[in-house]
């Protein structure tokens, strides 16, 4: 059963609380402040509540929503892994207290990796505009500039090249094949393990010179593909021999489906995979972008070509960022494919003016933003300073003295500020690499370490204005 908050404190709880309420750090008081809103803990209760019909009101009781937030917001606060999460919980008395986990016993690490599933996306979202309204009405952020930009997210992949991705589709197929042989009473009959060659041939491969790739990497690549081809082809005679086949105990019965769900998935992208291959090294074709598989475990990775020198090509998703002049992030987004930054600036203006009500009076952006029909929108919008650098073509006389203007180079270098904020995302929150599985787990990272960020953020702008009040007084 599913409750927003405990409804009954025990004697632990109070003995906690009045133990540990000098030791608490400073922006815990205004976080816990914002967390308590009944619009943020409502959001959490009705996504917990949809696990199972009747979560409401049977059943054991579950942990309440707000603590499933709260220790999702630490998580991301203090960049640790759910392991590190609940050993630091359960052994420090001040974490016990701003999570309000208490007395009672702290949830492992397993569960609070479901929670984020059971939340979404969507509801993080939520949340998020909760707590930027919160922000404008306390007066920490009013919304007259603002900065944005894009950046990279990482997927846990390899670098993803021919050979490695059809490497990984023979072993990972061969190694469900096993496991499903062992969870069946007869096991598995007439598969043929080739993993040994494959990776022979992986190898060699990756040790060819630039001469020897020239001679003999089609026929190597071919053999490669033929292995390949061979061990998808039997894994689903396989699934098709023992579709009526027992599990050797009742827990293996119970993985059965799972495993043979795992196995035809990987079949299909093994397909994607031998197909790209043959089409690219055999044929000599150029395969579309948004055709090509990056990973057969991450599938929903894009490839991102920004420019960049040291990171000519990156492997994630592309994230659009905006962030208002208190280093607030307002608007976030997870983007599909490797769309132009210029697609971005009418419906930032529009969320932006939906969220504070006005256009801002200064929108910064790098050049990548540009186009005169952004400048433009941005004028029409009201912006009093569109500080868009222009990208590519000969500048007019007009232009280049706007852009040497004292007004632009102060907006240039208030839009500087986000990427220090990208970089605090990055070090500070654990957005530089999503390490988690799906695309849903991903958008939950981006989601998780943008609110940490505007928690911190508006306890710090706070913080710094209480002394203010009090020598006023």
């Amino acid at each position: 059963m599913i409750e927003m908050r405990r409804k009954q404190l025990s004697f632990g709880d109070g003995l906690i609380a009045e133990e540990v309420s000098d030791l608490r750090e400073g922006w815990m008081k205004h976080a816990d402040a914002v967390l308590a809103d009944e619009a943020i803990v409502a959001a959490v209760y009705e996504a917990l509540a949809k696990r199972h019909p009747k979560s409401r009101c049977r059943g054991r009781r579950g942990t309440p929503a707000d603590i499933v937030l709260r220790l999702l917001i630490l998580k991301h606060i203090r960049n640790w892994s759910y392991e590190v999460l609940e050993r630091e919980v359960r052994a420090n008395l001040v974490y016990r207290d701003f999570t309000h986990v208490g007395a009672a016993k702290m949830p492992d690490a397993k569960t609070m990796g479901r929670w984020g599933l059971a939340l979404g996306p969507e509801v993080l979202k939520q949340v998020h505009e909760r707590i930027v309204t919160i922000a404008r009405e306390q007066g920490v952020t009013t919304g007259q500039r603002m900065r944005v930009d894009t950046t990279v997210v990482e997927t846990d992949i390899h670098h993803p090249t021919d050979n490695t991705l059809l490497w990984d589709t023979v072993r990972v197929i061969t190694r469900g094949v096993r496991r499903l042989s062992q969870a069946i009473r007869r096991g598995v009959q007439g598969f043929r393990n080739r993993t040994r060659a494959a990776r022979r041939r992986m190898l060699q491969i990756q040790r060819m010179t630039a001469k020897d790739r020239h001679h003999h990497q089609a026929q190597i690549y071919r053999e490669l593909i033929e292995i390949t081809e061979e061990v998808v082809d039997g894994a689903r005679q396989v699934l098709r021999r023992t579709r009526a086949a027992r599990g050797k105990d009742p827990i293996a019965a119970l993985a059965l489906g799972a495993l043979r769900t795992e196995i035809a998935d990987y079949c299909q992208l093994g397909d994607r995979v031998i197909d790209q291959a043959r089409r690219r090294v055999l044929e000599g074709e150029q395969v579309p972008t948004a055709e090509k598989l990056y990973s057969i475990f991450e599938p929903h990775t894009d490839l991102i070509k920004r420019g960049k020198v040291l990171t000519p090509v990156e492997f994630g998703h592309k994230v659009f960022l905006a962030e208002s002049e208190q280093g607030l992030i307002t608007q976030y987004e997870v983007l599909t494919g490797n769309p132009s930054d210029e697609d971005h600036v009418e419906p930032s203006l529009d969320r932006h003016r939906d969220t504070f009500g006005r256009a801002p009076d200064l929108y910064g952006s790098d050049r990548g933003f540009y186009s005169e029909r952004n400048v433009k929108a941005c004028r029409d919008e009201g912006v009093t300073i569109v500080c868009i650098p222009q990208r590519g073509g000969k500048k007019t006389s007009k232009r280049d003295a706007y852009e040497k203007s004292a007004a632009f180079k102060r907006g240039q270098r208030f839009r500087a500020g986000i990427e220090g904020r990208i970089s605090v995302l990055f070090r500070g929150r654990g957005m530089k690499r999503c390490l988690a599985e799906g695309r849903e787990r991903f958008e939950l990272l981006v989601g998780a370490a943008v609110l940490a960020n505007n928690l911190m953020r508006i306890a710090a702008l706070l913080m710094t204005r209480a002394p203010r009040r009090r020598r006023a007084a």
